[in-house]
């Protein structure tokens, strides 16, 4: 199994549902290996091998380029540079370049013309002297017109070049190196991601599986590299596409390895039903592949729940995510000005970073709303689960969500949610109060009907902690041993 994170090092749902399912599987009898980029030495490996991108040494072909020089004829006045030095395509890669580069060889054959478009034929004339070509034009002899032959003659002055072509040395050394990982989303991440697929290439000739199961796009350069070094089966689990993150706006490098992670999976499986929509409109993918398994809540114990006492009176109507335009957080704002009009009393928290959080406080401070909401920036561990348990409303006004787990997590902790129907969750969800994203006014009447009526705050905290209690991951682990049994006895 290829995933990005792995409890405790975490950055959203991704690495828990990662940790649920992983636990799920080990209910089912399944062993799982799972290569993280960089490992720690402190995931919780209570039901998994972990093994991390970093520790594998990868062995690598170092060769020495030697170079030959060659004499050509050029044309006098054309221009030489590093460009026109031919490379053939087995030329050596330095060691240290551990990107993954495709290499193409082309043959380029240029033909020599002078015509250009919309040339006339004046122009075509001056342009033929220009080049020191003798033209003899047809002559008018009264009304009619004599044809004469033209004749063109080119004197070409040449001029020697020389050019280095590097050659491969005919005795490559090999050498076994460790590559460094971050093991985050940083601005590197690209090189990141090629590495992350030499190292899976290593493991996969080396140990013994039977199926490969690769988590969001990150991991399907490896997957492939995987499936290809061991002919085994692929999986590739889809949490969340990149239409989700970025709307109409997507990043083309991203959306084409999303693109061929799907063209080379044996399996796709998908959160939700929303989540297979959104690749049957935005991606070319062979339906019957597709297996559709909601998420679950790792569960903790009764006696675990988090108790917390506020210290402030005034409810709290609390958003936790990332801070990014999929999640909604400009929608949470217009529906807080909205409840604020009506009870101004009440606290709004943005517990979360991302790329939109500057731009937010600033919008609040516009908006007049600096005294009820404030940011907390990026939560995790104990600290999310009081403030969840703190919270009297937990809003998820997500734009576009695969599915959604902290809805689940906010239930599970005895506070009542509402949620967006442009979500995975809201299709497995019944007690929770659903609305468009969109409709700010919506939102803001059902916080409001929340707040006033706890009769109803009550009823949605009693059956929703029922009902997350009875979501376990051992349910969606089963499906997904099931795509198992299909692809390895399908082999």
């Amino acid at each position: 199994m290829l995933g990005w994170e792995f409890p405790p090092h975490i950055s959203g749902g991704l690495g828990t549902a990662c940790f649920g399912l992983t636990k799920g599987l080990a209910s089912h009898g399944v062993e799982v290996l799972f290569v993280v980029p960089k490992a720690r030495g402190d995931e919780d490996a209570r039901f998994v091998t972990i093994v991390g991108a970093n520790q594998v040494a990868i062995e690598e072909v170092v060769s020495t380029p030697k170079s030959r020089i060659v004499e050509e004829r050029v044309e006098e006045g054309t221009t030489i540079d590093e460009r026109d030095i031919v490379v053939p395509a087995s030329a050596h890669v330095p060691a240290d370049e551990s990107s993954v580069r495709l290499q193409r060889t082309f043959e380029i054959l240029a033909i020599d013309s002078l015509l250009k478009p919309y040339l006339s034929e004046r122009e075509y004339i001056v342009r033929l002297r220009e080049k020191e070509i003798e033209v003899r034009a047809p002559s008018h002899t009264g009304t009619s017109i004599e044809t004469q032959t033209i004749t063109l003659r080119r004197r070409i002055p040449w001029r020697k070049v020389l050019r280095e072509v590097r050659e491969v040395d005919a005795d490559p050394i090999k050498r076994r190196r460790v590559l460094e990982f971050s093991g985050g989303y940083g601005t590197n991440l690209m090189e990141e991601v090629a590495r992350y697929a030499l190292a899976v290439e290593q493991i996969a000739t080396r140990r013994e599986f039977d199926v490969i199961h690769a988590h969001d796009w990150m991991s399907v350069p490896a997957g492939l590299a995987a499936a290809r070094a061991s002919k085994k089966p692929l999986v590739v689990h889809v949490h969340a596409c990149e239409h989700d993150r970025s709307g109409d706006k997507v990043n083309r490098e991203v959306k084409a390895i999303e693109q061929l992670g799907l063209d080379g999976a044996d399996r796709i499986v998908c959160v939700s039903h929303y989540t297979a929509g959104q690749l049957r409109r935005h991606y070319k993918i062979d339906d019957s592949k597709v297996r559709v398994v909601h998420n679950a809540l790792t569960q903790k114990e009764q006696k675990e729940r988090v108790k917390v006492e506020k210290s402030i009176d005034e409810p709290i109507v609390l958003f936790l995510g990332r801070v990014t335009f999929q999640k909604g957080p400009d929608y949470f704002l217009e529906a807080a000005s909205r409840v604020i009009r009506v009870r101004p009393k009440v606290k709004f928290v943005i517990a979360g970073s991302g790329d939109m959080l500057s731009s937010m406080i600033e919008r609040t401070a516009r908006m007049g709303l600096a005294r009820n909401v404030h940011f907390t920036g990026f939560l995790q561990g104990e600290d999310v689960e009081r403030m969840y348990a703190m919270a009297d409303v937990y809003v998820m006004p997500s734009v576009s969500e695969p599915f959604g787990i902290s809805p689940l997590e906010a239930m599970a902790l005895d506070t009542p949610v509402i949620l967006s129907r442009q979500s995975g969750v809201s299709e497995v969800l019944r007690n929770a109060l659903k609305v468009d994203f969109w409709d700010v006014q919506d939102m803001a009447n059902k916080i409001l009907a929340l707040l006033a009526y706890p009769a109803l705050q009550e009823q949605l905290t009693d059956e929703g902690r029922e009902e997350v209690r009875a979501m376990r991951w051992e349910t969606p682990a089963g499906l997904v041993r099931d795509a198992y049994v299909e692809l390895v006895g399908a082999r």
